[in-house]
This record gives structure tokens, C-alpha cells and sequence, in this order.
């Protein structure tokens, strides 16, 4: 019996089947090879870690001075911290979601510990790239001795490998800078609370050591305070600009002024110049003994600021020690110059103005009738004419010393307290 054939043209056209997925099926397959020949190669590794752990040791001491150093310090402890490190490691190819948390941690510890210690961080993501290398070379070494012909599946993992270690080089250069800049910021910290504790003369004898090597000043030395107000510059520029080149001093930040802890050479005065930027106010204390008497300079500066006029200027209180006894007590500033002065309050504002003017001009030309009168554009007698009626109307002697003192140090007192 025959049977019929019918036509193609007559058969109807079906759904196409979707090619099945070989290439996705087989590097499944592959991977999953791959990743039976990791684990048992890092099981063994596991089951090794002490002798790769020395391994790892020895490679450090050879290749990494800084580990040599630190093996020779404290043998234990570098031997311990490779080891944890290892295993955390070799945990992780064997169960990455589990381990993983772990291995972070320790990388994480190792950075901060390493950055206290003040180990370079180059160093120490040298040595973490060893343990990679020599990890993976363990695979390698162990999977060529069992299975050979397996060697090549390790290809299709080793990115898996190198990305963890990536990662936990990143994990350690985080936690090492994060380290480094707590450290950075308790050290300023430290040198800040030290310094202001000498400037404010509440330093205790037993810190002054650290004071010293923390500010980089002897101990025992000649030193000068510099306060500087108004538009102050701070740091080491502004110091420069202060002081000038070549001073050794420390400068601290204060809230209404800052200061400068200056070294005096011996023999040598501290030169800063007399002009400053406009608006720049510099005060310089009188020369103390030792880091111990800082407070008291730093007391004297503050005095000298005080004198320094508004505009800007340089004041060094060795210069105005009659002004600095002024406005060193208000109070008795504010006393003398109602005692010396104040019986010219009855005159008209403007009569008592020129009187006063007359007389800190006759002062200031040292007792000078002729060049006083040539200053204040008036005639030699007129100059002398309101002199005698100041001393009528006060009832002082302006040839007498101890009035001559006293009329001197009210009018300092009234031009400085009037600010």
C-alpha cells in the first residue's frame, strides 16, 4: 500500500522553536566546574594556613622593609594579623555571602591599627597584594598537583579573586586615611589645648615637656608673645607677614586676637615691623624666661594690643610701659584723668579742647614752647599763656616733676580710655 505524499505546499507553517540557550547552558556548567575546582583547593589551603601563613611572612620580610621592621619588633603579632587575614580571606572564596561581613572587619581593623602604628599605607597595600598573589598561586599550585587537566577552569574564577582583593585594598586605604585624619585632628587637638593652656598661664609643670616637642620650642628658652588683632593674619604666611621671615614661633587662634609663641634669639630683639597691613594691630609682650611664663607674656601682649592704634600699627610694651600702666587698670586711668583733667569740664567744650591740645602738643616737644607754638601754627607766648591758665584752673605746676608726671599720664589716659 502506497501512501500519499502531499504536496509541501499544503502543509501549514508552525510556531519556530527558540534556539535553546547552548552557550548560556555550557558556561554555566563551566563556571560551576570552576568553581568546584576553587573549593577544593582553597579547602586545602585552609587546612594549611599556618605554613601558608609563614609563608606569607617570609615573603613580607623579603620583599617589604616595613614589615621586616615590624616582624622583628613583634613577631607574634605580625604573624597573627597575616594569619586572621588569610583565613578570612580563604573563608570567603569557600562561602562569599557568609564570610564576607568578617573578612571586612578584619581588613578594616588592619587599616586602622596599621595607621596608628604609622605604617606607610603603600606598604601595606603591597602586603595585601602579596597575600593575593600568593593565595592565588596556591590554587593554582594545589589544583596542578590533584587535577591538572582542571588548572585551566581556574581562569574563569580568577577575576572573582582579584576583585576581592581590590575590594579589601580599598577596604584598608578607607579605614587607614579615616584613621590618619582622627589621629591628624586629635594631634591639632592636642597641640591647641597645650598651647592655650601656656597662653593662659594654667599650663601644669608636668606638661611642659609635651608642650615643648609638641610645639617645636625648647622648654627653656627667652620668649616674646605677639598679639594680633584687627584683620589678622594667621598661619604660616600670616606669621611671615607679621614677623617677617625666619622666626621660629608657634601661632595660635585665639577669639579676639591671635597669638604668636616667639623664640627670642640671644642678644637679639624680635624684629617686627613698625607698618602692618591696614587695620592689622600688633602687640609685643617684654622678653619672659621659659615656656612656664608664657601666660604672663602672653598678659603683656594683650597690653601692648591695647595701645596699638585702630588704624593698624605695631606697639612693643617695652616702648609705652607709662601708657601700658594706664590701661593695665582702667579704673585708676579713668581716676587720674578726673583728678588731673576734670577741672576743665566747666570750660566751653571747644576752650577746653585747645587747652588739652596745647598741652599733649607741649609734651610731645618735650617741654618745647617754640616748637610747640610752630606745630600748632600760634605764637610762642599764646603757647605759654594756656599753659598758665591749665595751671590755674587745676591747681598743678607743670614745673613741679611729680605734676609734670601726673598731667602726662591723664592725658594718656583720657586719649585711650575715650576709645
Amino acid at each position: 500500500m502506497q501512501h500519499a505524499v502531499r504536496p509541501r505546499t499544503l502543509l501549514r507553517p508552525g510556531p519556530v522553536p527558540a534556539p535553546r540557550p547552548r552557550t548560556r547552558r555550557v558556561r554555566s556548567l563551566i563556571d560551576a566546574d570552576a568553581l568546584r575546582v576553587l573549593h577544593r583547593a582553597a579547602r586545602v589551603l585552609l587546612d594549611d594556613l599556618p605554613q601558608l601563613t609563614d609563608r606569607l611572612v617570609a615573603v613580607l620580610q623579603e620583599q617589604e622593609p616595613v614589615y621586616r621592621a615590624a616582624v622583628e619588633e613583634d613577631p607574634t603579632a605580625t604573624w597573627q594579623e597575616v594569619h586572621r587575614s588569610l583565613r578570612h580571606s580563604i573563608s570567603s572564596l569557600l562561602d562569599p555571602r557568609g564570610a564576607r561581613d568578617a573578612a571586612r572587619r578584619c581588613s578594616w581593623k588592619i587599616g586602622a591599627t596599621r595607621a596608628e602604628q604609622g605604617m606607610p599605607l603603600d606598604a601595606l597595600l603591597h602586603a595585601f597584594r602579596l597575600g593575593g598573589s600568593l593565595v592565588w598561586q596556591g590554587l593554582v599550585d594545589e589544583t596542578s598537583r590533584t587535577a591538572p587537566e582542571d588548572v585551566r577552569l581556574l581562569v574563569h574564577v580568577a577575576s572573582d579573586v582579584w576583585d576581592f582583593v581590590d575590594e579589601h585594598c580599598t577596604l584598608v586605604a578607607d579605614a587607614y586615611r579615616q584613621t590618619e585624619r582622627q589621629l591628624a585632628w586629635r594631634r591639632e587637638n592636642r597641640v591647641r589645648l597645650l598651647a592655650a593652656a601656656l597662653l593662659d598661664g594654667t599650663s601644669r609643670i608636668a606638661d611642659l615637656p609635651e608642650a615643648a616637642q609638641a610645639l617645636d620650642l625648647p622648654e627653656q628658652g627667652r620668649y616674646v608673645v605677639v598679639a594680633v588683632g584687627g584683620g589678622r593674619p594667621t598661619g604660616c604666611p600670616g606669621a611671615q607677614a607679621v614677623l617677617g621671615p625666619g622666626v621660629r614661633v608657634h601661632w595660635h587662634t585665639g577669639v579676639e586676637a591671635d597669638y604668636g609663641i616667639v623664640l627670642a634669639e640671644d642678644g637679639e630683639e624680635v624684629v617686627v615691623p613698625e607698618e602692618q597691613p591696614p587695620g592689622v594691630r600688633v602687640g609685643i609682650s617684654g622678653e619672659v624666661e621659659g615656656l612656664a611664663a608664657v601666660g604672663e607674656a602672653r598678659r603683656l601682649a594683650d597690653t601692648a594690643l591695647g595701645l596699638s592704634p585702630e588704624t593698624g600699627g605695631t606697639v612693643r610694651l617695652t616702648d609705652h610701659l607709662p601708657a601700658a600702666l594706664v590701661v593695665s587698670s582702667p579704673e585708676l586711668g579713668a581716676a587720674l584723668v578726673d583728678r588731673l583733667l576734670g577741672p576743665l569740664e566747666h570750660l566751653e567744650p571747644a576752650d577746653a579742647e585747645v587747652l588739652l591740645d596745647t598741652l599733649a602738643t607741649w609734651l610731645a616737644c618735650d617741654g618745647s614752647a617754640q616748637r610747640a607754638s610752630r606745630r600748632l601754627y600760634c605764637h610762642r607766648n599764646t603757647v605759654l599763656n594756656r599753659l598758665r591758665r591749665y595751671e590755674q584752673l587745676s591747681g598743678r605746676s607743670l614745673s613741679r616733676p611729680s605734676d609734670l608726671v601726673e598731667v602726662s599720664l591723664a592725658l594718656t589716659a583720657r586719649s585711650l580710655l575715650s576709645r
